[in-house]
């Protein structure tokens, strides 16, 4: 059964930072695209941060030069940096994959949902002021 299972979440002062990991099984890992989500309450999914198979990144606006998006071959995971946390981070964090042999398309670099076919059941992150 393909998995995403997140870790790493937790409550942080603004100014701190925490570590994000999401552990990939169920299938023959590959560098296959993935990405970072948020949600927070009654707003919709927002995409953090997007790593291709080629090991290109990009980040959305809120989060560059804060944020940094990563992944271990050999551990089948997949990370999220984040320093620097203002409050406006506070959110649902969730990990996403493009697997080719799922239905769907996938366009590079996406920070759209709608481009991601398997994902986890996200992990919370609260910044305080």
């Amino acid at each position: 059964q393909v998995q995403l299972v997140e870790s790493g979440g937790g409550s942080v002062q603004a100014g701190g930072s925490l570590r994000l990991s999401c552990a990939a099984s169920g299938y023959p890992y590959r560098p296959y695209p993935m990405g970072w989500f948020r949600q927070a309450p009654g707003k919709g999914r927002e995409g953090v941060a997007a790593l291709d198979s080629d090991g290109s990144t990009t980040y959305a606006d809120s989060v560059k030069r804060r944020f940094t998006i990563s992944r271990d071959n050999a551990k089948n995971s997949l990370y999220l940096q984040m320093d620097t946390l203002k409050p406006e981070d506070t959110s649902m964090y969730v990990c996403a994959a493009f697997l080719p042999w799922r239905s769907g398309s996938h366009s590079r670099l996406s920070l759209n949902s709608f481009d991601y076919n398997v994902w986890g059941q996200g992990t919370q992150v609260t910044v305080s002021s």
